[in-house]
């Protein structure tokens, strides 16, 4: 399915990948700036902002949406859980895929025995209980935990807030199947098939995807740098937007010519 998707700028082609509950307006305070080198695809994925849901719900599927809808070579910036979608998209059309930016990402959300860098599972699993309950407060606190430890904790909690419903509320199911997927994936055996350059950028304070991890991705993928952001959580394309925004124009700018 083609999925709704916003463009601006001149430049190489770059999309941004938006993560669970929100849409792609998240990345407003960053369009202009990146608008000035890139091509810009602001894309919501299915059942978020103005994209339809879609059945089945499977992260290659969404990552199949992705690459249905964007142009033939692109980069790729995701947040989040969609960090693991713009993954799934680079080992499944890797000539397409030129360079990856990972924002906030982790190849495993839920702690598991071999993995100490992840959620507990029962509080993924009491989300997706309380989705049920009241959606709209769940949705809330989830974005105060993005935010929390962080130094501008309370700016980027508002700015999370004040876009939350800014293109109408998640699809119910989308947001149900999002969460499956944070609490039962597990794309560490996909990163031997990244061969992509990658900048991960990661708040140093992040309470919802571990710093742990983000130093695992960085010694486990085969082209990777790690940028950690001082005094920031799970966003930190809203806590240091001019720091974060830096980091892509460096990454992405010329890299087409070597």
């Amino acid at each position: 399915m083609r999925l709704h998707v916003e463009h601006s700028g001149a430049g190489p082609d770059l999309a941004l990948i938006h993560g669970w509950g929100l849409h792609g307006g998240v990345w407003q305070g960053l369009r202009e700036d990146l608008a000035t080198n890139f091509t810009l695809h602001v894309v919501d994925l299915p059942g978020h902002g103005r994209s339809a849901m879609r059945q089945p719900y499977g992260l290659e599927d969404l990552a199949g949406d992705l690459l249905d809808s964007l142009p033939p070579r692109i980069f790729l910036c995701g947040w989040s859980l969609g960090a693991q979608v713009a993954l799934r998209a680079a080992a499944l059309e890797p000539r397409r895929v030129e360079r990856l930016a990972l924002a906030a990402a982790t190849p495993c959300f839920a702690r598991r025995p071999d993995w100490p860098w992840g959620m507990e599972r029962e509080a993924l699993e009491e989300f997706a209980a309380e989705l049920g309950r009241d959606f709209e407060a769940t949705l809330r606190r989830f974005l105060a935990l993005q935010a929390r430890g962080g130094d501008a904790a309370r700016e980027v909690v508002a700015a999370l807030r004040a876009r939350l419903f800014e293109r109408g509320p998640p699809d119910p199911q989308a947001l149900r199947a999002g969460l499956a997927l944070l609490a039962e994936g597990d794309l560490r055996p996909l990163l031997p098939r990244i061969s992509q350059p990658v900048l991960l950028v990661h708040g140093e304070r992040d309470l919802v995807a571990s710093p742990g991890a983000a130093r695992w991705m960085a010694g486990s993928l085969g082209n990777a740098r790690l940028v950690m952001m001082p005094g920031c959580a799970h966003a930190p394309f809203l806590s240091q937007p001019a720091v974060f925004a830096g980091a892509l124009h460096e990454f992405f700018s010329g890299s087409r010519n070597g």
